[in-house]
């Protein structure tokens, strides 16, 4: 793809364990002609995750460490984010809490997109909490990633509302479809600051 004279477009990393619906739609955005970003690899915890059937589909460079010990993980991990000059990592349905260490080193340059409007809702089963309380949205967030779960800056949020006939699943598709408008919004807010 050719790249714009004079303006280096950033490298982004994408980390999924499992389908990769954002990571899809990441990779459709990289490939817009007036695209700010190239993803040039995809990091995974686990081999069978779907998502990495893009890797190949797209011919981007994936790698799946097995997390058994997470301190070499990530050494390698941070390897290959040189090797390949990433300038953003971007986690999509990654399900492994990164350590304080790797953060470090990539300080300012983690986000992660989340299924709940932050600071509500952190960790998993997000839907289900928020239809148990009665909210009257849901929703998604863009957020940093520090060393506290689900806990950085927010970059970007998006609500949904939750309707009278809603269960988890219902709810997760609707939220799904706006994460997808989303993240890309949010890449290029962050990348105007890099």
């Amino acid at each position: 793809m050719p790249r714009l004279i004079g303006v280096r477009k950033i490298n982004i990393a994408i980390f999924i364990s499992g389908t990769g619906s954002n990571l899809k739609n990441l990779i459709r955005f990289s490939r817009k002609k007036n695209s700010k970003f190239n993803i040039n690899l995809i990091v995974s915890n686990n081999s069978k995750a779907k998502g990495l059937i893009l890797a190949e589909k797209y011919k981007i460079t994936k790698k799946i460490f097995n997390y058994k010990n997470l301190s070499f993980s990530e050494i390698k991990i941070l390897d290959e984010l040189k090797k390949y000059k990433i300038d953003l990592i971007c986690l999509a349905g990654f399900m492994k809490i990164l350590r304080k260490n790797f953060i470090v080193k990539f300080q300012g340059k983690i986000i992660n997109i989340h299924p709940s409007l932050l600071p509500k809702y952190k960790g998993l089963n997000t839907h289900q909490r928020a239809i148990n309380n009665n909210e009257k949205f849901a929703g998604c967030t863009v957020h940093y990633v520090n060393s506290k779960l689900d806990s950085g800056k927010i970059i970007i949020q998006k609500k949904v509302k939750i309707l009278k006939n809603d269960d988890s699943k219902k709810l997760a598709k609707r939220v799904l479809k706006q994460e997808h408008v989303l993240y890309p919004k949010a890449i290029k807010k962050v990348l105007s600051n890099l």
